[in-house]
């Protein structure tokens, strides 16, 4: 069982960390570096977290627990277009970052409008590739349930975020509601502004945190943590990718940031013990950039 835990020091002698890291069976899901500091997202095995934060001392680093390391969120708004306000929905994303979730803004096309906001069906699947999508909604009651219709069949856990207090119930489609955030023309930045986003922390926690003991019960042979680790290592292309995370973890399977119809083969062909990536795994085109998702298969599926 691994634990994930976000590192912030200084860049003087940071490679002693991920040297660590190594040692311990551990992995580095994401490395930050701006001028001289150092963020890192890492997954060790629980029982050697006293090490990292012994380590982090050393270093006059900082370690904290961040339970949304190793997932992917969708953060969602009816349109990033200035009219609508996506501060809010901005702020949010800023946020999750802070717990170790990797998020990305998807700004619907024909979102706006409380009478003919819609969303594509390539909007849904390229949503549905997420672990749990945030779907940052209005400030009016009736228009925030005039546009169920936006997340009610989403595969995903859905949490929709608005300024009323309102009953999830009557929401259909969506697992959670977070209110006190609506269409604010600025940073969310006071008190009941933070309070609002610490409680969509804590709802966000807890249903991924619902979804890795239901993933529990049958889950891959492989974690998606090594996973990502075989494919950065064994595909020498992502070299040549500049993205922060050119191989983003998920719960159930891994993003790699290389174009399907060329690499998918390569990537299939990935070893990780006695088993072959493909053989193991569901390896598509994704919907985002034509990049290549790879979802990993339960094990009841595979014996």
């Amino acid at each position: 069982m691994y634990e994930t835990l976000t590192y912030a020091g200084g860049v003087h002698k940071h490679e002693e960390m991920t040297e660590l890291i190594e040692d311990l069976g551990g992995f580095v899901l994401q490395e930050n570096m701006l001028q001289m500091d150092l963020v890192l997202t890492l997954a060790v095995p629980l029982e050697d977290v006293p090490k990292i934060q012994e380590k982090a001392k050393q270093l006059l680093g900082t370690v904290k627990i961040a339970p949304m390391a190793g997932t992917e969120i969708a953060i969602v708004s009816p349109t990033l277009a200035r009219h609508h306000l996506p501060h809010s929905a901005c702020d949010i994303s800023e946020y999750l970052r802070r717990f170790g979730a990797k998020d990305n803004m998807i700004g619907l096309a024909r979102g706006a409008g409380k009478g003919i906001s819609r969303i594509s069906e390539d909007e849904k699947t390229l949503i549905d590739e997420h672990d749990l999508a945030v779907f940052a909604l209005g400030s009016f009651e009736q228009c925030i349930k005039d546009k169920i219709h936006l997340f009610e069949d989403i595969n995903i856990p859905v949490v929709v975020t608005g300024a009323p207090e309102m009953d999830v119930n009557d929401l259909p489609g969506a697992d959670a509601y977070v209110s006190g955030l609506g269409r604010i023309p600025r940073r969310l930045k006071r008190g009941e502004d933070i309070r609002a986003l610490k409680k969509l922390v804590s709802v966000v926690e807890d249903i991924l945190d619902q979804r890795r003991r239901d993933m529990a019960q049958d889950p891959p042979l492989i974690p998606s943590i090594l996973v990502k680790t075989e494919i950065e290592n064994q595909v020498p292309a992502l070299n040549d990718v500049y993205s922060p995370t050119p191989v983003t973890s998920q719960l159930d399977g891994v993003r790699v940031k290389l174009n399907y119809e060329e690499f998918h083969e390569e990537i299939g062909k990935v070893k990780i013990y006695k088993y072959t990536l493909e053989d193991i795994a569901d390896i598509n085109k994704s919907k985002m950039y034509d990049y290549t998702l790879v979802k990993l298969l339960p094990e009841s599926s595979i014996i």
